[in-house]
C-alpha cells in the first residue's frame, strides 16, 4: 500500500448510507431506525479512518437533530432525534473525521417511515363477490376490482400503502404500480401480514383517475404442502386493502382506499396457483379496464372482509422481482409436433412466450428440472403440475405473455400446441427471486469447484422467494428450519438477506407462539400439511431443525453485526434451549427416536430419508450442547449475567454427557461415523487437544476408508471440512472436496448439475432419476460446503461481527494454483486473492475502512493489519 500524500488534506468521505437492512427506505416500519454508512479515504490509497461522526437529520420543516460522537462505528449507530412518525420523512446526512478536521457532509439521504399504528388505516379489506367460493375450481380464477376517483388540483405527492389476503398486482390509470411480484409475500398472516408502500405520484394526474387490482389466492388461500397440499389454509376469500393517500398542491390531503364502493371482474387468468401453474385466456382480456371511464356495467360488488389492521407490518426485507431473463440453450422438436427447450440452467421463474396464432389455439407449457430418457422427468414434482396454458387471442401481432401469480423449479420446458414453429426467440425464462443484493463471490483455478459455487448461488436464488424454502419445485416448497439453519451463513455471504431472515425469524417466533407447548416448529410460516410419513400430534422437538431459533440469529450476527436482532430473537431462542433440557433425559443426553437426525445419508435407502448411521441421540445432544453454548454468549453480550451463568453451566453439563456417553475419553466415538466426528469437533465437544487430535486423526482415517467419498447428510456435511482443516488434515478435506465419484459435490457437477441437489444421488450415474419420493435437483443444504470455500480455501473469514475484523487465512491445497473472494461488509469491500507461482505463494489482501485484518498465512506468524491494499509473500 502506498502511503498517503503528504501534501495533501487527508479526509475520509462517507457514502451508502443505509436505515436498518433497507435498500429502499420508504415505508419503513421502525420510528427509530439505525443508521450505518460505509467511509472512502481521501485519497482513495489513504490510511486515513474514521475516529468520529456527526450525524443530521432534517425535518420537512428544515429542524434539524444533530449529533457528534467520538467512535470508529460506522455501523447500525442509533438514531438522532425524536422517533419518525407515520408517513413522516426525513432527510439524513453524515460526516465523519479522520485525525484531522471534519470530511465533507455526505448527499442528503432520505427515510420515510410507513403506516405505524393501526388507527393510521382507514381502508377496508375488500373480496370480489363475483369469486363463488362454493364452486370447485381448482385453481382458482384471479379477479379484478377496480375504483374511479376525481383529483381537483395537481398531485404534489402521493403514497400508496398496500397488502392483500392472496397476492396482488396493483394498476393506476392503465400503468403498473411496481414490478414486485407475488406481494405482499407469504407470512403467518393471522400474526404479521406485510404490506408495502410505493410512491406513486407521477401515475397520478388532474381530472378523472382509476386503479385497480388483480388479486389472487397466493399462499393465502392456495393450495399449499405435501401429497397434493391442502388449500384454504388461512382463509376461503381472497381481500385487497389499500390506502391512498395524496397530497395536493394548496397542501390539502386526499385519501382514497378500498372500500364497498369498488366493483369487481373475472379476467383472462381463469386459473392460478403456485403449485398448478396458471391458465390464461386473452380472448377475455378487458383492455383499458384500470383507467378512467371503462365501462363497469357488468361488474359485480365487492363485500368488506373483516381485517384486523394490527397484524399490518412493513417489509423487513426486499420485495420478489424478475431478476434475469435467460434465453434457451436449445430448441428440440419432438416428432408429435411438441418442443422441448433447454435454458441451460435450472432456476426458478417462468416462461415468456411471443405467439402468433388463430383466436382459441392454446398453447400447454410444462416445466421439470431434468429429462428422463429424452423427456420431461415430472415425477420428482409429486403433485405440483406446474403446466401453464394460453389461449390465443388472434392478434394481427404477437401476443406476449408471461404468467402472473406463479412460478416454477425448472431447466426444462415442453411447449405444446404451438402454432407453426417455435423459435428461439419466442420464448424466455424469467428469473424470479428475492431482489436481494449480491454480496460475495468467489473464483479459483478448478472450473469444477467454480461451477458448484455457481451451483450454490443459483440455488439460494431460487430458494429464497420471500422466504426460505427447502426447494421450489415440487408440491412442498416450505420454510424448512434445518435447512436454513446449516445454510445461514453461506447465504449470507452471497446475499444481503438479513432483512429477509429478519423477517422470517419473526414468522418463526409467531408460529412458535401459537403452539400450546411453545415449540420451534420444523418449518414457518407453519402451516398444516399431509406429511408423506407418520409424525406424533402437534409440534415435536427436532434437533438441527429447532435450533434454527438459536443458530440463524447467530449468523446473521455473526455477519452483520446486529446486536439488536439478538435482542429481539432472545426471548425465542432461550425458550427453545429451555424446550430441549425438558424434553432431554436426567443425565443431559437428549435421546428421541422420531428425530429427522442427519438427513438424507447418502447410505440411506431412497424411501428411508431419516435412516442414518449416526444415532439420533447423539446428534440431538451435540446440537442441544451448540446451542446452549451459543445462548450463553448471547446472553452475555445481551448484559444478561444470570442468564449467561445458567447457560454456560448447562452447555457444559450437556458436554460432558456426551463426552461420558459417546465417547471412550480418549477421542473416540461410540459412533464411527464421519457426521459423528464432525459434529463432536465443530460444536467443540471433546476435552483437550489430546482428545481432538485423535478425533481428527479418525475422521480422516474414515474419509479415506470412503474413497474420499462424502458420507455426510444435512447435519454433518456442513462441519465435516472445518473439522477435518481445524485438526490438521487439510489434505484429506481438500481429497473430499475434489473427488468426483458418487456421493460427491464434484459427482453433481459432472452429472450437469446447474443448482445443488437434494440427495448426493438424485441422478444415478446411467442418467436415471433416484427413485425416492424426495429426490429435487435444487436444494442449498449440500451447498454449505461453499461456506468452506470462502473461508479456507480463499481465506476471508469473519473474525469479529459484521467483519470488524476479518481472518485472512487461506489454506492453499488440492492442486489449485489461485484463489479468490470478495465479500460486501457493513464496512466496505473485502476480498482476499493468492496465486502460486513456482512454489512461491502470493496473497493479496482488501481490507475496508474501520476494519482491521489479522492475517494467518502458512509458515508465518498471524500479523495484524489495518485498512487498505496489502501484499504478502509465503
Amino acid at each position: 500500500m502506498r502511503p498517503p500524500l503528504p501534501d495533501k488534506d487527508l479526509h475520509v468521505h462517507v457514502r451508502d448510507i443505509r436505515f436498518e437492512h433497507h435498500r429502499d427506505p420508504l415505508g419503513i416500519g421502525e420510528p427509530s431506525p439505525r443508521l450505518s454508512w460505509t467511509v472512502a479515504p481521501d485519497p482513495p490509497d489513504g490510511a486515513e479512518q474514521q475516529r468520529g461522526y456527526e450525524i443530521e437529520v432534517r425535518d420537512g420543516a428544515g429542524r434539524i437533530a444533530s449529533r457528534r460522537v467520538e467512535s470508529a462505528d460506522s455501523v447500525l449507530v442509533p438514531w438522532v432525534g425524536t422517533p419518525l412518525e407515520s408517513r413522516e420523512r426525513r432527510e439524513v446526512r453524515v460526516r465523519v473525521r479522520g485525525s484531522g478536521p471534519p470530511g465533507p457532509w455526505s448527499d442528503y439521504a432520505p427515510v420515510e417511515a410507513g403506516l405505524l399504528q393501526a388507527v393510521d388505516w382507514s381502508a377496508a379489506a375488500i373480496t370480489p363477490l363475483c369469486d363463488d367460493v362454493s364452486a370447485p375450481a381448482d385453481p382458482r380464477p384471479a379477479y379484478l376490482l377496480r375504483h374511479e376517483f376525481a383529483i381537483a388540483q395537481p398531485v404534489m405527492a402521493a403514497r400508496l400503502y398496500t397488502s392483500a389476503l392472496g397476492v396482488f398486482d396493483m394498476e393506476i390509470n392503465g400503468l403498473p404500480v411496481t414490478d414486485d411480484v407475488l406481494s405482499p409475500g407469504w407470512t403467518s398472516y393471522h400474526d404479521r401480514l406485510r404490506y408495502r408502500t410505493y410512491d406513486v405520484t407521477d401515475l397520478l394526474r388532474p381530472g378523472a383517475n382509476a386503479w385497480g387490482a388483480h388479486l389472487a389466492d397466493g399462499w393465502y388461500r392456495g393450495r399449499l404442502g405435501f401429497n397434493g397440499g391442502i388449500r384454504d389454509i388461512y382463509g376461503e376469500r381472497t381481500a385487497v386493502l389499500a390506502q391512498l393517500e395524496i397530497i395536493l398542491a394548496d397542501g390539502s390531503r386526499l385519501t382514497v382506499v378500498t372500500d364497498p364502493t369498488w366493483r369487481c371482474a373475472d379476467g383472462p387468468v381463469l386459473a392460478s396457483g403456485l403449485l398448478e401453474g396458471e391458465t390464461y385466456d386473452a380472448r377475455r382480456e378487458r383492455p383499458g379496464w384500470s383507467a378512467a371511464g371503462h365501462d363497469t356495467s357488468g361488474w359485480s360488488p365487492v363485500a368488506e372482509v373483516p381485517l384486523d389492521p394490527g397484524v399490518l407490518v412493513a417489509a423487513d426485507g426486499p420485495p420478489v422481482r424478475r431478476t434475469q431473463v435467460l434465453e434457451p440453450a436449445s430448441v428440440a422438436r419432438k416428432p408429435d409436433g411438441r418442443y422441448v427447450v433447454d435454458f441451460g440452467q435450472n432456476l426458478v421463474g417462468r416462461l415468456r412466450i411471443t405467439v402468433s396464432g388463430e383466436n382459441g389455439a392454446t398453447v400447454v407449457l410444462r416445466h421439470a428440472e431434468v429429462l428422463e430418457d429424452g423427456e420431461l422427468c415430472t415425477r420428482p414434482l409429486r403433485n405440483a403440475t406446474s403446466t401453464d396454458r394460453y389461449v390465443v387471442r388472434g392478434s394481427a401481432v404477437g401476443e406476449t405473455w408471461e404468467p402472473r401469480f406463479t412460478t416454477h423449479g425448472f431447466r426444462y420446458a415442453e411447449i405444446s400446441g404451438w402454432p407453426g414453429t417455435l423459435r428461439p426467440q419466442d420464448v424466455s425464462a424469467v428469473v424470479i427471486h428475492s431482489d436481494m443484493r449480491r454480496t460475495g463471490y468467489f473464483d479459483c483455478s478448478d472450473e469444477g469447484l467454480n461451477r458448484l459455487h455457481e451451483n450454490v448461488v443459483w440455488s439460494m436464488r431460487g430458494n429464497f422467494l420471500d422466504i426460505p424454502t427447502d426447494c421450489p419445485q415440487r408440491d412442498e416448497r416450505l420454510g424448512w428450519t434445518g435447512d436454513i439453519q446449516v445454510f445461514a451463513p453461506t447465504a449470507a455471504f452471497l446475499y444481503d438477506c438479513a432483512g429477509l431472515l429478519a423477517s422470517w425469524l419473526k414468522d418463526l417466533a409467531a408460529d412458535t407462539d401459537r403452539d400450546p407447548g411453545g415449540v420451534t416448529p420444523n418449518w414457518s410460516p407453519q402451516i398444516p400439511v399431509i406429511l408423506p410419513f407418520e409424525v406424533p400430534e402437534g409440534n415435536h422437538p427436532m434437533a438441527g431443525w429447532g435450533d434454527a431459533a438459536v443458530l440463524v440469529p447467530w449468523a446473521l450476527y455473526e455477519r452483520y453485526g446486529d446486536l439488536g436482532l439478538l435482542e429481539r430473537q432472545y426471548r425465542d431462542m432461550h425458550r427453545w434451549v429451555d424446550t430441549v433440557e425438558k424434553a432431554a433425559d436426567p443425565d443431559r443426553v437428549w435421546r428421541d427416536d422420531f428425530q429427522f437426525g442427519d438427513w438424507l445419508d447418502p447410505a440411506a435407502p431412497p424411501e428411508e430419508a431419516a435412516q442414518s448411521r449416526t444415532p439420533k441421540a447423539l446428534v440431538c445432544t451435540a446440537y442441544f450442547a451448540r446451542s446452549a453454548s451459543v445462548l450463553a454468549e448471547v446472553a452475555g453480550l445481551l448484559g444478561r449475567p444470570v442468564d449467561q451463568e445458567r447457560y454456560a453451566a448447562l452447555a457444559r453439563e450437556v458436554r460432558d454427557a456426551f463426552v461420558r456417553t459417546f465417547t471412550d475419553g480418549q477421542g473416540r466415538l461410540a459412533a464411527d461415523t464421519q457426521t459423528a466426528y464432525a459434529l463432536a469437533i465443530g460444536f467443540g465437544l471433546l476435552e483437550g487437544d489430546g482428545e481432538r487430535a485423535a478425533a481428527g486423526a479418525r475422521l480422516a482415517d474414515l474419509v479415506a476408508e470412503a474413497g474420499f467419498t462424502v458420507a455426510t447428510g444435512f447435519l454433518g456435511t456442513p462441519l465435516v471440512c472445518d473439522a477435518l482443516t481445524s485438526t490438521g488434515h487439510e489434505d484429506a478435506a481438500y481429497r473430499l472436496l475434489t473427488e468426483r465419484s458418487c456421493p460427491s459435490w464434484l459427482y453433481q457437477v459432472d452429472m450437469g448439475a446447474t443448482t445443488t441437489w437434494e440427495r448426493w444421488d438424485s441422478m444415478l450415474a446411467d442418467g436415471s432419476v433416484n427413485p425416492g419420493e424426495m429426490t429435487s435437483f435444487n436444494h442449498y443444504a449440500l451447498g454449505t460446503v461453499a461456506d468452506w470455500l470462502h473461508r479456507t480455501v480463499a481465506g476471508l473469514a469473519p473474525a469479529a461481527p459484521g467483519y470488524r475484523t476479518l481472518l485472512v487465512r487461506p489454506r492453499p491445497g488440492g492442486g489449485l494454483s489461485r484463489a479468490r473472494a470478495a465479500h460486501d461488509t457493513p464496512y466496505g469491500r473485502a476480498e482476499v486473492s493468492w496465486r502460486r507461482t513456482e512454489g512461491r505463494l502470493t496473497v493479496e489482501v482488501t481490507v475496508p475502512p474501520g476494519c482491521e485484518a489479522v492475517v494467518d498465512l502458512p509458515g508465518l506468524e498471524p500479523v495484524t493489519v489495518g485498512a487498505g491494499m496489502r501484499t504478502f509473500h509465503a
